[in-house]
């Protein structure tokens, strides 16, 4: 993620998106550390004003949680789980054996195809 330095009067500022902004819980006049490390600029937020955050997790910390020979989880298969067909009547809606055919003539006429005969 890049960001711009602005002129601020006689200083400098730094605009921080707000997804990031948000995610470290920073809002206007809250207070936070600076320090230099080398080349970097550390911005440090005091852990007990963060709030009520939603943690976030990197991939490489969760899978350095698996140690060698560790079986997965169970997974449950709920495919197998027969679902009961439904018993209600749909003979007053559906067409009948004649309308459904004539339906189909029909949209075989307006596509252009005709049933093949084996």
């Amino acid at each position: 993620m890049k960001a711009k330095i602005a002129k601020w009067g006689n200083s400098i500022g730094l605009r921080l998106p707000k997804p990031l902004a948000q995610d470290l819980g920073l809002t206007p006049g809250r207070e936070v550390d600076l320090r230099q490390n080398g080349s970097q600029v550390v911005i440090e937020t005091s852990a007990g004003n963060s709030g009520n955050r939603i943690p976030s997790y990197r991939l490489e910390d969760l899978l350095a949680q698996i140690k060698p020979g560790q079986k997965p989880p169970r997974v449950e298969d709920w495919s197998a789980v027969e679902t009961p067909w439904p018993d209600d009547d749909w003979g007053d809606v559906a067409p009948s054996e004649k309308e459904w055919e004539a339906m189909k003539r029909r949209a075989r006429a307006k596509s252009g195809t005709r049933k093949r005969r084996a």
